[in-house]
C-alpha cells in the first residue's frame, strides 16, 4: 500500500479481475489509490500482481465490499446482480459504481449485441434493488476498458451517468472528470434504460471492422 496516499482519497474496492477491473485497478493505483481487486474466491484476484507488474491487493468479493469505501461492481452482466445482492450488507451505505452491461451469452447479430433486458428496464435498476441501501451510479459502461482511464481523442469524451442519490453522482462524477472525461449527468438510475444500450452501437463497429477506438460525445448548442 501506498504510505502517501491522503487521507482523503477513498480506499477503491474493485470487485471482478477480469479486463475492465485490471484496467480500472491500474489507473486508480497510478493516481496512488489505495486499491483492492476481488475475485469469487480471491485466487484470481491475487494472480493479478503477475498480469499487472506491481503489487495488487487482492481478496474476494466479499472481503473487497467490506474494505473498499468507493465500490465498483465489474463483473460479467449476468451474475451482477446477484453479487450485488450478496454483497448488499457490505455495500450499504456505500457509492458503488456499475460500469456492467445486460450482454447475453448469444452471439451478436450483424455486430448487435444481444441484451437479456428490454427498453423498459435496466441491470443498473436490477442491481440497485438487490442492494438497496448502496447508492448505485451507473458509469464507465459505454466504452472498452482500454480507453477507461485518460481517453485519448480527438476531443474530450463524454461519459453518461445516472443514479439515484445526487451526492453519490456528483462524487463518481469528481472521478470520472479527474480521469480524462467530460461528465453527463442524466438523473435517476431509470435512465440507465437508455445508457446502457449505448454500448450496442459503440461495439457495432468493432464487431464488424474491429474499430474499438470508439467513444461518445454529447454536443450542445450554445
Amino acid at each position: 500500500m501506498n504510505s502517501d496516499i491522503s487521507n482523503d482519497m477513498k480506499k477503491i474496492g474493485i470487485i471482478g479481475a477480469g479486463d475492465v477491473g485490471r484496467s480500472l485497478a491500474t489507473g486508480f493505483m497510478i493516481d496512488n489509490y489505495d486499491v483492492m481487486v476481488g475475485s469469487r474466491d480471491g485466487t484470481h484476484a491475487a494472480e493479478l500482481d503477475v498480469v499487472m507488474g506491481k503489487d495488487v491487493a487482492a481478496g474476494t468479493f466479499r472481503e473487497v465490499a467490506a474494505w473498499g469505501e468507493l465500490i465498483i461492481i465489474a463483473v460479467k452482466g449476468s451474475a451482477a446482480e446477484g453479487v450485488a445482492g450478496d454483497l448488499a450488507e457490505e455495500l450499504a451505505g456505500k457509492t458503488v459504481i456499475d460500469v456492467t452491461n445486460p450482454i447475453s451469452d448469444a452471439d451478436p447479430e450483424d455486430g448487435v449485441l444481444r441484451y437479456f433486458t428490454t427498453l423498459n428496464e435496466s441491470l443498473g435498476e436490477r442491481i440497485q434493488a438487490a442492494a438497496p441501501e448502496a447508492h448505485v451510479v451507473k458509469a464507465w459502461n459505454t466504452v472498452s476498458h482500454r480507453h477507461m482511464i485518460s481517453p485519448d481523442f480527438a476531443s474530450i469524451p463524454t461519459m453518461p451517468i445516472c443514479g439515484n442519490d445526487e451526492g453519490a453522482r456528483r462524487e463518481v462524477a469528481e472521478t470520472l472528470t479527474s480521469f480524462g472525461w467530460h461528465v453527463e449527468d442524466m438523473g435517476s438510475m431509470k435512465a440507465a434504460r437508455a445508457i446502457e444500450p449505448l454500448t450496442m452501437l459503440l461495439c457495432i463497429p468493432g464487431f464488424l471492422r474491429s474499430e474499438w477506438g470508439v467513444a461518445f460525445k454529447l454536443l450542445k448548442q450554445d
